[in-house]
């Protein structure tokens, strides 16, 4: 067998709430790349370097061990010291970092060598205060002012700009050297005799919106911080998985891990809620499009999620029209920041709203939520935003009258492409060349149609027949509009999108897949559809790209043009599921599992390159790829779902399965499935080609069944 090939990010990323550590991995943080201590959109430090006597440190090992917390073990090369030359090996160096709400960094030094020795630890420090969109466009501008200040053995680092304020606070303590300070760096000057250690603290403190974040020490333990408390929890309640297959078990592991980690606290009437941020570095923030699909990923691990998600989206729903921000009444926000350039107003994210499907996939949430948790509350709650989302799509969504959802920002500074490909490059025509907006994305009609048919549901349930059947009709006449106006019969496939002049963007991509989720696709068309997204021009093994190679535009290492997503990929997968076609689902797990093996510590990021697989080749990673990202992790739980083919029916007490286990997996254990009230075991194996399943244990009242027994 060969050698299990191991890719990584060279990154190490550990957090805590909205306080976030990304650096090389050894260690350190260079200012030229996405790198840094983050707090609240924030780079507290820009720039970051242990040496000894001006040497750097020689890595052996390093990792995180937990969320929030990473070491990092080093030894010397060759020093020239005052007594002579140190040979290389001779000092051990670990260097341990915590991150809560500051951070707490531990260097401990140990001598091997026979002889005493003296040298200097040299720490380099800097601060460029930039603001989180500043550091991912790389335009890092200098603004306010930066004043540095030591005193009493403390540095002091603070930042203005206008009202703006941001600071750090490097204090080492605990050292039997006191530190100096010149030239940007903390000095130690150390002799150590042979067998001795040395060890010393550094306490980052951030000051950030007139708070004081100090840092502890404290165990990797993760219960020991609030957000950690929180993760424990949603790692104690979370539906678990048991398998024989050891990599499938790890891979949902740690996807439950990365869920934990990205969760951001929602408060609602004296109630503590929780939702996802998107990912690190560069999604830590309330997102639209990206909460609401991890939540509907995660319904069948823990739908608390879901209602957290919901209930923010709600608050901050738009109720009047501001252009700069591209918002509109009803419309469900993209993404909302803190830091410098939002709060100075620089840039519209206070909150922006330039995404189009953020507020239809909201109500497809809430219907999906309740199936899951028959929380009439909820829907109670979210009533009057319901109605205010569905008012959007009729107006403000179809703001031409043509009877699709279209998008087009109104802001000098908004999103060109405001689908979930959102890169100013990601819409293009068969020649390749680039669509201007307006622009009627197919999903996005897709994602209608479900929206108004599962809203229609909702109406039901609250008592409001007539407001049902008018949704129903609308569903109706969208999916023959639809679908006369979509389909390229040659190809067998639906077209990317309709251009601002109405005409087909016959551009071949992942995008059609989606349609098999949301239903609009008529049966005798499902055939053809799935056998185009298997070509080889879209299925590269790994997944199927998000545009066809054959496109002129397709780079598989590109954004949006050729790579591979796997939320993309594992909505696919659900929508196959949904039209019988559960070997192609399976196909798509089988990939998506198969790439998380080879990722470090079975962590899916954010994408990849859509480059071919073949027997000795691995996945290629995204060089600047969000890792942990909450629906790359959310990917899993919804592959899952789909091999077992879950459809909760919380209000009815009923779970109905479909599961058809491939080869690759041959039996799968969930524990603590929560489905409403109930709480449920449940065991799957194949025998020969078919799949069993068995209930092993059940708290509540709750009627599991499949196709057979229904």
């Amino acid at each position: 067998m060969p050698a299990k090939v191991a890719v990584n990010t060279e990154q190490i990323v550990i957090s805590d709430g909205s306080s976030f550590l990304v650096t090389a991995r050894d260690g350190s943080i260079d200012n030229e790349r996405a790198q840094g201590f983050f707090v609240r959109d924030t780079r507290l430090i820009s720039y970051y370097e242990i040496s000894i006597s001006r040497s750097p440190l020689q890595l052996l090992a390093s990792s995180s061990i937990s969320h929030r917390v990473a070491v990092y073990t080093f030894t010397n090369p060759e020093l020239l010291t005052i007594n002579g030359a140190l040979p290389p090996g001779c000092l051990i160096i670990t260097v341990r970092r915590d991150i809560l709400g500051g951070m707490h960094e531990d260097i401990d030094i140990t001598n091997h060598h026979g002889d005493r020795v003296e040298f200097q630890l040299m720490l380099t420090v800097h601060s460029d205060f930039a603001d989180i969109f500043q550091v991912k466009g790389k335009r890092l501008l200098t603004r306010g002012h930066i004043e540095t200040v030591w005193q009493d053995n403390i540095l002091i680092t603070k930042y203005q700009n206008g009202t703006f304020r941001r600071g750090i606070i490097v204090e080492p303590e605990g050292a039997s050297t006191p530190p100096r300070y010149a030239n940007g760096r903390l000095f130690f000057d150390l002799t150590l005799d042979p067998g001795e250690t040395w060890h010393t603290c550094v306490n980052f403190t951030a000051l950030v919106d007139g708070e004081v974040l100090k840092p502890m020490h404290t165990e990797a333990a993760i219960t020991v911080t609030k957000a950690g408390q929180v993760m424990a929890n949603f790692l104690d309640t979370a539906t678990q998985l048991q398998s024989s297959n050891v990599e499938v078990m790890a891979t949902y592991q740690q996807a439950l891990m990365d869920m934990g980690a990205l969760r951001i606290e929602v408060e609602d009437n004296g109630q503590t809620f929780w939702m996802p941020a998107a990912g690190i570095p560069w999604f830590v923030a309330v997102f639209g499009r990206d909460s609401i699909i991890a939540s509907l990923q995660t319904m069948a691990v823990n739908y608390e999620f879901g209602r957290g998600t919901l209930v923010k989206l709600a608050q901050l729903q738009a109720i009047e029209r501001d252009d700069w921000r591209d918002a509109q009444p009803g419309k469900i926000l993209h993404e909302i920041r803190q830091g410098e350039l939002a709060q100075l107003h620089e840039v519209p994210h206070t909150p922006y709203y330039g995404t189009v499907e953020a507020t239809i996939l909201w109500i497809i949430t809430l219907a999906e939520a309740y199936c899951w948790n028959a929380d009439l509350n909820l829907l109670e709650t979210c009533r009057i935003p319901l109605e205010r989302a569905l008012a959007w799509i009729d107006h403000d969504g179809d703001f031409d009258g043509d009877g699709f959802v279209e998008y087009l920002t109104r802001s000098k500074d908004g999103l060109r492409n405001q689908g979930w490909k959102d890169s100013g490059d990601s819409i293009v025509y068969s020649d390749g060349s680039q669509v201007d907006p307006p622009i009627a994305l197919c999903e996005v009609q897709g994602y209608v149609y479900d929206a108004w048919q599962r809203a229609a549901r909702i109406y039901e349930v609250l008592g409001n027949r007539n407001r049902a059947q008018e949704l129903r009709q609308k569903a109706k006449d969208l999916y023959q509009r639809f679908n006369d106006r979509f389909w390229m019969k040659e190809e067998g496939f639906y077209c990317l999108g309709l251009d601002r002049d109405k005409q087909q963007i016959r551009s071949i991509t992942s995008n059609p897949g989606h349609l098999l989720w949301s239903g609009i696709v008529p049966p005798e068309r499902a055939h053809r559809l799935v056998q185009r997204l298997f070509q080889p021009d879209l299925w590269c093994g790994w997944g199927i790209r998000t545009l066809s190679a054959n496109n002129p535009a397709y780079n598989p290492i590109s954004y949006q043009l050729g790579s591979v997503w796997p939320h993309d990929n594992s909505i696919i997968a659900a929508g196959l599921k949904r039209y019988g076609y559960h070997q192609e689902a399976n196909r798509i797990a089988e990939a998506t599992f198969a790439a998380a093996t080879y990722f470090e510590s079975g962590r899916m990021p954010e994408l990849f390159a859509g480059i071919k697989r073949s027997p000795e080749s691995f996945p290629v990673p995204y060089p600047d790829a969000n890792i942990p990202q909450a629906w790359a992790a959310g990917s899993i739980f919804l592959l899952v779902r789909t091999l077992l083919g879950l459809e909760a029916d919380a209000p009815n007490q009923r779970l109905r399965v479909q599961p058809v286990l491939p080869e690759w997996l041959p039996d799968l254990t969930l524990n603590q499935l929560v489905v409403g009230a109930a709480k449920v075991n449940l065991r799957f194996w194949r025998v020969g080609n078919q799949t069993r399943w068995e209930v092993t244990h059940l708290d509540g009242e709750l009627k599991v069944y499949d196709e057979e027994n229904s």
